[in-house]
């Protein structure tokens, strides 16, 4: 059973001052500064996943992850216009995104971990999400995680979500004997799926559900989740005001319904079990 174009993937006090560009117009200490003194913002999201960070055309991305970055920044203006450019980030760039000041803010399914903390400012987790399995429909062989041993799974450069089936902790999980097969990103890891190139796609359950969301019928979730994943916002490194700024706004966001309401709009028809209480916020750091 085979698909095409399953989608369009167009390729407090800070710790210490992180010198923020905006466009010409001098430089800020934090992004929230950034935003208050210009009106404008550069916010990273993914490009080719369905449901959270999907651009098929030539307006703006849409999804979960592309609301949540619009009212997190309409806190941090508070209540003043504010200009949003969007970039892609991809999972191998978001770090080099960050740090050699391409965007601002990264919402882009971007889970917590110790191997990231020394590079990133995490603030949140606005979102605590499960690690999952996707596979074809008709492939009876593979009815829970531990029936991939010996599969050919989905490993996308920059995710962690293969290391979480292939290898032990911290950053792995199952620790189990899998064959890897590369793809660029987890739209082309679900075309491969459908083509037969590889068994399963094992990664968040939001982005397994909004992709089988876009082709009914073809593809099976376990239902078998291992981990907790944290999705926070990418700040650049030692961007603590901007941080607790966020973090703020993640509590309003949750405090006012908001929250619920995105993930309803977005996956409420997809069978998963939504989140339904904010995760417990990181320390800024």
């Amino acid at each position: 059973m085979r698909i095409r174009g399953v989608v369009v993937a167009l390729a407090g006090t800070a710790a210490f001052a992180v010198p923020v560009a905006c466009g010409g117009g001098g430089a800020y200490s934090d992004v929230v500064g950034k935003i208050r003194g210009t009106g404008q913002v550069i916010v990273g999201t993914k490009w080719d996943q369905p449901s959270l960070g999907l651009k098929a055309g030539p307006g703006d991305p849409v999804g979960f992850d592309v609301d949540v970055a619009r009212y997190v920044v309409a806190k941090l203006a508070r209540g003043r216009p504010v200009r949003i450019t969007w970039r892609e980030a991809p999972a191998a760039g978001r770090e080099a995104l960050l740090q050699n000041g391409t965007v601002d803010m990264v919402f882009a399914t971007y889970s917590i971990t110790e191997a990231r903390r020394p590079k990133v400012t995490f603030a949140g987790p606005y979102v605590l999400v499960h690690q999952d399995t996707m596979v074809r429909a008709e492939d009876a062989s593979i009815r829970n995680v531990d029936d991939l041993r010996g599969k050919r799974v989905c490993q996308v450069p920059g995710s962690n979500s293969f290391k979480r089936v292939a290898d032990p902790p911290p950053d792995g999980k199952l620790d189990l004997p899998v064959v890897a097969v590369p793809a660029a990103n987890y739209s082309d890891c679900v075309r491969k799926l459908s083509d037969d190139e590889l068994d399963a796609v094992s990664t968040e359950d939001l982005t397994l559900a909004g992709f089988a969301q876009q082709a009914p019928g073809l593809f099976r979730l376990l239902n078998d989740p291992f981990t907790d994943e944290r999705y926070a916002i990418g700040l650049k490194k030692g961007d603590i005001v901007t941080c607790e700024a966020a973090e703020q706004a993640v509590v309003e966001m949750w405090r006012d319904g908001t929250a619920t309401r995105l993930l309803r709009k977005w996956f409420g028809d997809t069978g998963l079990n939504l989140p339904t209480s904010m995760p417990p916020q990181e320390r800024c750091s």
